[in-house]
């Protein structure tokens, strides 16, 4: 009788001990390798995330600065608008593109 009794009627057999062994180095890199791609997956999303918190941020100031911008070019305008009509009044016989003309020559000097 065979003193040495395990579960396996073939315990020292080197095919179905390396198989096993095969199988569970497969199974353990299967494992790794989710375990690798999720938190890949996840340090993606946390990146992406943060970029897309620095595009908003990003984006909220340039907002921000063209509305500044678009109250300066607002009030300029009625400046000009303002200066215009006063040199129409000086000068009643110019028209619009001569008096244009004539406060761009002012500027200057």
């Amino acid at each position: 009788m065979c003193k040495n009794m395990d579960w396996s009627p073939f315990p020292s057999h080197p095919t179905i001990a390396s198989s096993k062994r095969r199988h569970r180095l497969k199974h353990s890199k299967v494992q790794i390798y989710r375990l690798s791609r999720k938190r890949w997956e996840e340090n993606m999303k946390k990146d992406m995330e943060l970029m897309n918190l620095k595009l908003y941020l990003e984006n909220k100031s340039i907002i921000e600065e063209n509305e500044k911008l678009r109250k300066k070019a607002t009030l300029l305008h009625q400046e000009n608008l303002a200066l215009m009509s006063e040199y129409q009044k000086k000068f009643p016989h110019l028209d619009r593109f001569s008096t244009t003309l004539l406060l761009l020559l002012q500027q200057k000097h």
